[in-house]
């Protein structure tokens, strides 16, 4: 009987775009299960920025994307608490996320999880990222209130 490859990817998934469909179907494709470890709203607030969406809103949706077998929320604090209780055979990390490769491994290892770690390739597009998706939205918007400002129309809603 083959053993199950269990493979674990993470992130923030804060407006969801086909880099992080990208991102997922690229991790599902190492092995048989895909565990995504949905950052906390504590986590994005210290490390990138305000969330948009909720933690376990967020969570919810990425559970729904069909490479992913299993979404769950991350510990905050110690990353590595939750890679020992999912204890995956791979980890996938995204082309942007800023983890040493080897030390991620290393530090697995030194807690009784032998995983590989492995960097997943970026995808190339046009809103490929929430803060371009962010930046778009706000660009869109300016244009539109100049326009309305030109055209002495008053603003809609």
């Amino acid at each position: 009987m083959a053993t199950m490859v269990r493979v674990m990817a993470t992130g923030v998934f804060d407006i969801l775009h086909l880099g992080h469909l990208h991102y997922l179907r690229q991790a599902k494709k190492l092995g048989d299960e895909l565990v995504v470890v949905v950052a906390r709203d504590a986590t994005v607030r210290r490390m990138k920025h305000e969330p948009v969406t909720p933690e376990e809103m967020r969570r919810e949706l990425v559970a729904a994307l069909k490479p992913v077998d299993r979404a769950l929320l991350g510990h905050e604090g110690d990353i590595y608490r939750t890679v020992e209780e999912v204890r995956p055979d791979v980890i996938a990390l995204g082309w942007d996320q800023t983890f040493d490769a080897a030390d991620v491994e290393a530090e697995c290892r030194r807690r009784g999880v032998p995983a590989e770690v492995v960097r997943l390739e970026r995808l190339h597009g046009d809103l490929d990222g929430t803060t371009k998706i962010i930046n778009k939205v706000l660009s869109l918007w300016s244009l539109q209130k100049n326009l309305e400002r030109i055209e002495g129309r008053p603003p809609e809603e």
